[in-house]
């Protein structure tokens, strides 16, 4: 009997903040159950790895604010214009490799910024400084798109990523940021959430939520993070 099964790579690792490996391990059942064999790896020198990324149907990557190699970076751009999908949430995908404007312009959107809850002096020098209620809002456009469709929006309190992005981006939900009285900005500013973007032969899948397990367990993060990943494989 021939083998259905599909390859998924976990490449995870960064600001421990973020909880890697925590998030990453919450996805493994769920991937295995739709079919994946998955391989972790704690760095990106798997990378630079071609023969093996050839094989490899789904990329999840969690690293954030790290640095990359010029070989390995190449070696991921080159997986997802062949078809290799790639997907991931918060800045895993989105705050990953600032060093590199090649990674930025496949990705589609680059973290900013989050804004704090209170003026600076009334902080105490935790995250959940940066904890802010917000409304996750599905664009009504792509509200039959197979990774948000039967969703409603919804609320979270946790970090509201304001991500720097463009439109060659299928945004699918957007979150649309306050303009306090102490903030420097001077209106409300809309910022993507969860967008799509294919790239080659591949798709990627960005979900801005996701700064630890708990938000990762909103019942609808964890939907929208679920499909996203089965949408961007291969």
């Amino acid at each position: 009997m021939s083998d259905t099964r599909k390859n998924a790579l976990i490449v995870r690792g960064g600001w421990d903040g973020h909880q890697p490996v925590e998030t990453t391990d919450s996805v493994i059942p769920f991937l295995e159950r739709n079919g994946f064999e998955v391989r972790v790896e704690e760095n990106t020198m798997v990378y630079m790895d071609a023969a093996y990324l050839a094989s490899v149907d789904l990329i999840v990557q969690t690293n954030t604010m790290s640095t990359i190699g010029d070989d390995e970076l190449a070696g991921l751009i080159g997986a997802v214009k062949n078809g290799t999908g790639l997907g991931g949430w918060h800045g895993g995908i989105a705050d990953a490799y600032r060093n590199s404007a090649d990674y930025l312009q496949m990705i589609g959107g680059q973290f900013a910024h989050h804004a704090a809850k209170a003026p600076k002096d009334q902080l105490k020098g935790e995250q959940a400084d940066n904890y802010i209620r917000h409304t996750i809002n599905i664009v009504p456009e792509r509200a039959g798109h197979p990774i948000v469709a039967g969703l409603s929006d919804f609320e979270l309190e946790t970090e509201q990523y304001w991500v720097l992005s463009d439109d060659y981006n299928d945004v699918l939900a957007t979150t649309t940021v306050a303009a306090r009285e102490f903030d420097p900005w001077h209106r409300p500013v809309t910022t993507p959430s969860v967008w799509t973007r294919e790239w080659g032969a591949g798709r990627i899948f960005v979900c801005t939520a996701g700064h630890r397990l708990e938000v990762l367990d909103d019942a609808n993060v964890r939907t929208i993070v679920e499909r996203g990943l089965l949408w961007a494989a291969r």
